[in-house]
């Protein structure tokens, strides 16, 4: 158990050391998500979550985003979830803050979600419609993420459970490009107790619209914590967005 406490720590220390050295030409940037979620079972069908971002420019420091959403959730079965989410996004330019919000954003998304448990390999399909109201204009978008998790110490996540975070989620959209990003993280976490797990990853974020190609890596440190629910139900650890 301590090995992986350490392990995770020194992870931390590694990257943030390193990164640290790259914000002076800002080539990585930081993502701080706060999530707090009630999940869905066949115990108890209903369940939510509420989460909070923030994201910089460089690593912890040029702010230039937050948002903020939660979402309501319905367990269908065993292995489908349901969910009907809102949340509101705002960005800002990090070298003039005082000009206020370049672009804010109120967003509503209806999402399916598709488990899959293979002994250790923990998969999770994600499908999510939205509808974005931009300050440009109305929107929308589809997207799909592939996840996959692997408990390291434990046949499963469960307490003092140290294991391996995946996923890949495309963006596309009814306007061209209809291909609008890709949303690539690798990581790890450790789930410390039933209801406090936290992860520690990089996100390499590229854009293909017009006005903001390119690609983008973030550090990304996330801190989840799960409202008690009493069953033994095997859930998957993968950040809710």
């Amino acid at each position: 158990m301590y090995h992986y406490r350490s392990l995770l720590l020194l992870l931390f220390c590694t990257v943030s050391c390193k990164f640290g050295l790259a914000q002076t030409d800002h080539q990585w940037g930081s993502w701080s998500i706060l999530t707090v979620q009630l999940p869905s079972t066949t115990a108890h069908k209903w369940g939510g979550y509420a989460e909070a971002q923030l994201r910089t420019d460089a690593v912890f420091s040029r702010f230039q985003y937050y948002e903020y959403k939660a979402g309501v959730s319905y367990s269908i079965s065993k292995n489908f979830t349901g969910l009907l989410g809102a949340g509101r996004y705002i960005t800002y330019d990090a070298d003039n803050l005082g000009a206020g919000p370049l672009t804010k954003e109120t967003r509503l998304w209806e999402q399916l979600v598709i488990n899959q448990y293979l002994d250790r390999l923990k998969f999770e399909h994600r499908y999510r419609a939205e509808q974005r109201w931009l300050s440009s204009g109305y929107r929308n978008r589809f997207r799909y993420r592939l996840s996959m998790a692997i408990p390291l110490n434990k046949p499963k996540v469960e307490p003092n459970t140290a294991y391996i975070s995946l996923y890949d989620e495309v963006f596309l959209n009814n306007r061209a490009p209809h291909f609008e990003r890709n949303r690539l993280m690798a990581g790890m976490g450790y789930q410390f107790t039933k209801n406090i797990g936290a992860q520690l990853g990089w996100v390499n974020q590229y854009n293909y619209t017009t006005a903001s190609s390119g690609s983008k890596n973030n550090l990304v440190v996330t801190l989840i914590y799960t409202l008690d629910r009493d069953d033994n139900q095997e859930r998957m650890p993968a950040t809710v967005d």
